[in-house]
């Protein structure tokens, strides 16, 4: 299901230092993560005989259905709700919110759904995924992978609707806001800055917080300088990017700029741009006022078909997901990769057998040098939860 098929929030930001990564033995440090070796076994051959020995040998994943009870599919987004996150709702922190494209005919960017997962051993079977918020229609909805969640409370979801599932019935697009407890608070349609919100990432200091946006009809990225005024937010708006290329897909509707990894000690925003196949850097992403033409590639390699999501590891590399709808490769489908920001490829691993599952992805700490690797599979309409240890 190439694109009738999912970047995370707030995991698009580094927050890791690559020197608290890895696994000793002897003396030699070696990473032992999933995306390196592709295969999760290995992250536990090389724990320590005396860690291995105290703790289980099997590893830790989830497998758990996006379907809610409505029926709706084509899991695009992937957020984690930050350890402080207020109460008072149905979130906690930890859990984990999936976005739905589709509903249950399937039609493409007819979803209404966010689902939730507290990713303990508990699953969802099909059609039971807990819906955190289910929108109504009209306006019509299309929720994409342009999902992350604020501290102070808001969940921010973008919308690209269509009518019959295709290019040519895209509807203008919107950007909402919600509350804890899933209430529409704000909803942000601007033309020639939100007209197909498509993903998105987030740098969150409390009270303020820079999100953002790409959008993959006008081959844009727009910049959202939030601010929490009396407990609501009040949001600015600047283009900063523009020249993605944009095409027209049968299967995935549309290609353009999708995932975003936003580094602020450096002020550099990453583009997955889809249809040029590549991804981009862009210097003084939080700063500057007047768009630039596309940044500058750091990564276009054979291994990439079609980047989406994008992420960055707690080590600080950069992880994408392949739609495979450009420079596809039946043996090597429903990619995750990883790539430093230099543009060396480091390694990948695939979510599902046939092409076009991968989309969304998040990744968030989970207790001491533990980590939660999330990547949706749509074509199984699944959430994979990987919890990975990095020894001292």
């Amino acid at each position: 299901m190439i694109g009738a098929s999912s970047s995370a929030g707030i995991s698009g930001t580094v927050t890791a230092n690559k020197s608290n990564l890895g696994l000793q033995i002897g003396n030699d440090r070696i990473l032992g993560r999933v995306i390196r070796y592709g295969v999760l076994g290995m992250v536990i051959a090389l724990v320590p005989l005396q860690q291995a020995l105290a703790g289980r040998f099997i590893p830790s994943v989830i497998v758990s259905s996006t379907i809610p009870p409505n029926g709706d599919g084509n899991p695009y987004g992937v957020a984690f709700v930050p350890t402080d996150f207020p109460p008072g709702g149905p979130l906690n922190p930890g859990d984990i919110l999936v976005s739905n494209f589709n509903n249950s005919v399937p039609i493409q960017g007819t979803g209404t759904t966010i689902i939730r997962l507290t990713p303990n051993t508990q699953v969802a079977p099909s059609g039971s995924a807990s819906v955190f918020f289910q929108g109504t229609t009209p306006p019509p909805l299309g929720l994409t992978t342009a999902l992350g969640v604020l501290k102070r409370g808001f969940v921010l979801v973008g919308s690209v609707p269509t009518t019959d599932g295709t290019f040519q019935t895209i509807q203008p697009g919107s950007l909402l806001i919600l509350d804890r407890k899933a209430k529409i608070v704000a909803t942000l349609t601007k033309a020639n800055l939100l007209d197909s919100p498509w993903d998105l990432t987030i740098f969150d200091q409390g009270d303020v917080a820079k999100v953002f946006v790409s959008n993959v009809v006008s081959g844009t990225v727009t910049r959202l300088d939030v601010a929490i005024v009396n407990g609501q937010p009040v949001v600015s708006t600047t283009q900063i990017v523009k020249g993605y290329t944009v095409q027209a897909n049968a299967a995935a509707v549309i290609l353009g700029p999708t995932g975003l990894a936003y580094d602020a000690a450096t002020d550099i925003l990453y583009v997955a741009s889809t249809a040029d196949n590549a991804i981009f850097k862009v210097p003084n992403a939080g700063t500057i006022t007047q768009p630039v033409i596309k940044g500058t590639i750091i990564f276009k390699d054979h291994q990439l078909r079609g980047p989406l999501a994008l992420v960055f590891a707690p080590n600080g590399d950069l992880i994408t997901s392949n739609g495979d709808a450009v420079n596809a490769d039946p043996t090597q489908p429903s990619e995750i990769v990883e790539f430093t920001k230099d543009g060396q490829f480091i390694g990948q691993f695939n979510v599902d057998a046939g092409q076009g599952g991968a989309f969304g992805i998040g990744i968030a700490a989970s207790g001491v040098n533990a980590f939660r690797l999330v990547p949706v599979d749509d074509n199984t309409n699944s959430i994979i939860v990987y919890t990975l240890t990095t020894g001292e």
